[in-house]
């Protein structure tokens, strides 16, 4: 096995396969990279178990082949070795034994490499029910689910978001048992059958920084215990979790007592004061008193080894009944965060039931639920 590529081209598909391995891998071989080299590409795989990744680097100007073969890396050295290596390009060979020369300039490294016949195979799914959608439509639904999901993994199935996808729209779900963000958007061309999935959080994170910033094309092709993602020369595969996930529309209410509309940067600055002393202390909790007679909202919270904040809020619009309520204020940041709007609105009923913050905006399907903390 010989070859000699373009360093920046290899690299770049390097770090994202790189994504796939985990430092602590409990089948020895996968802390290695498998490289596989026919006449028409070089075939890059890592994997964790949970999720695999597999990058193909046709031949090319920047990619030539002297003979073809297969190796496995151990993964860490190897990526190292080439974000160290002084030349544009390196030439790659294995030798006797599994021991890989790499070349750049005048740097040269001999490395030991395993026998690729014992790395674990990668499913095969078919794409008999694949669909396309937008990457930004896919990063965009991640982004404002993939924060809430569960990190105990008592409940397993909580540490995924659950996503149905129909032919016209996407519905995504996340739940830790203490908040919840559910977010529906439109969708072209989606399965002609209803698709339900339940992806684990830690997936959808590599997933999100695969599709980047642009608009690429995703194919998704489900199948019985994993699901393939095919992003350009990149196929992203990953565990699904099983079990039934719960009946979430039931716990967001339907009607409010209070309500009270935000701008959104206002309410993040003194969430973020008013949060200071909280964390210091061991109950991470902020307390938000809504007067609609004085037409007052004010954060407080109050740390008892360092002190107490108390903040007026400015606000858009309050209206219903008295309430205060005491919450986790990194629960309200990851929501705010989240946000699709300039403004949110917050929409209560009881001191100890949950509320719900929403885009100020009546097109966007997006609900966030908080439950609140009993301080008494």
């Amino acid at each position: 096995m010989k070859f000699t590529v373009n360093r920046n081209l290899f690299l770049e598909n390097l770090n994202n396969v790189m994504r796939a391995i985990s430092s602590r891998a409990t089948i020895p071989i996968l802390s290695g990279i498998k490289l596989d080299l026919s006449e028409q590409e070089l075939l890059l795989t890592g994997s964790d178990t949970d999720i695999s990744i597999e990058i193909k680097i046709p031949v090319s100007e920047d990619l030539t082949v002297e003979s073809t073969g297969s190796i496995v890396l151990p993964a860490r050295f190897f990526s190292e070795i080439v974000k160290k290596l002084p030349g544009k390009d390196f030439s790659f060979e294995v030798k006797q034994s599994f021991q890989t020369q790499i070349i750049s300039e005048n740097s040269e490294f001999t490395i030991n490499g395993l026998d690729a016949n014992n790395y674990p195979r990668l499913p095969e799914i078919p794409d008999d029910s694949s669909f396309v959608i937008s990457g930004k439509t896919f990063r965009e639904i991640i982004n404002e689910t993939e924060f809430a999901v569960a990190i105990q993994e008592s409940r397993l199935v909580l540490t995924g978001v659950h996503f149905t996808f129909s032919p016209d729209k996407i519905h995504a779900v996340a739940t830790d048992s203490h908040r919840l963000a559910s977010r529906v958007l439109a969708l072209k061309n989606g399965p002609q059958t209803k698709t339900d999935l339940i992806i684990p959080g830690k997936s959808l994170q590599e997933l999100s920084r695969i599709i980047g910033e642009t608009d690429p094309k995703v194919k998704v092709c489900p199948g019985d215990s994993q699901v393939l993602f095919e992003i350009g020369n990149i196929s992203f595969y990953s565990r699904l979790l099983e079990g039934s996930y719960p009946d979430t529309e039931r716990l967001i209410p339907t009607e409010s007592t209070t309500t009270v509309k935000f701008d959104l940067s206002e309410l993040s600055s003194a969430l973020d004061r008013a949060s200071l002393l909280t964390h210091a202390g061991r109950n991470n909790v902020v307390n938000l008193t809504l007067d609609t007679e004085k037409q007052t909202a004010k954060l407080s919270g109050k740390s008892a080894e360092i002190g107490n904040v108390e903040e007026d809020v400015a606000f858009k619009d309050l209206e219903g009944k008295n309430l205060k309520i005491s919450f986790n204020p990194d629960y309200l940041r990851d929501a705010l965060r989240a946000s699709v709007t300039d403004s949110v609105i917050m929409n209560f009923t009881q001191p100890l039931r949950p509320f719900t913050v929403n885009p100020d905006k009546d097109d966007v399907a997006f609900v966030q639920l908080i439950t609140p903390v009993r301080t008494y």
